[in-house]
């Protein structure tokens, strides 16, 4: 069976910069373990990166959330040290300017997968966007996300988007 593993913006800005929160500090170690796991079986594991730069404020989501967040380049921007430290150094990377990446999901759709599982933050807006794009594209592939590895804006936010993607038969599980 051919798995990818999808870790979604795991970088410091999430974590404990400007838009960080104690829940996305929790899941650290997790998402650590299942890219891990993933390795370990030989499986693929690819990365995205909400990427901004100085013009991010005069955007539709700047001038909805006015946190500068994820300049490339910055501090923000990179992954978190522990993920950097347990992922393959030739890692695929996607650079996202918005929530959801659509040249991730044409890799997906090329890359003949059994199966692909989601990890990151923040569950209600990029988990979800890049779920439901993979699943508009490709809607017969097995798709999960691994709630243990997920952490949204709040608790009730992030509960609220499991729900909405096992509605849209995406299975969300809880190792």
């Amino acid at each position: 069976m051919k798995r990818l593993l999808v870790v979604v913006d795991m970088q410091n800005d999430f974590i404990d910069g400007s838009l960080g929160t104690k829940e996305a500090k929790k899941i650290v170690d997790n998402v650590v373990a299942k890219i891990q796991s993933y390795e370990q079986n030989h499986d693929e594991v690819v990365y995205t990166l909400d990427t901004h730069d100085e013009d991010y404020l005069r955007s539709q989501e700047g001038r909805n959330l006015p946190v500068i967040h994820c300049i490339k380049g910055e501090k923000g921007w990179l992954l978190h040290n522990k993920i950097e430290e347990n992922s393959n150094k030739n890692k695929k990377c996607f650079e996202k300017g918005i929530f959801g990446s659509f040249d991730l999901a044409n890799y997906i759709q090329q890359g003949s997968y059994n199966q692909i599982e989601l990890i990151g933050v923040c569950s209600d807006i990029c988990v979800i966007s890049n779920a439901l794009i993979v699943k508009s594209f490709i809607p017969e592939l097995k798709i999960k996300v691994d709630a243990s590895c997920c952490a949204g804006v709040t608790v009730e936010k992030h509960l609220a988007a499991l729900e909405v993607m096992k509605s849209c038969q995406i299975d969300v599980i809880n190792e």
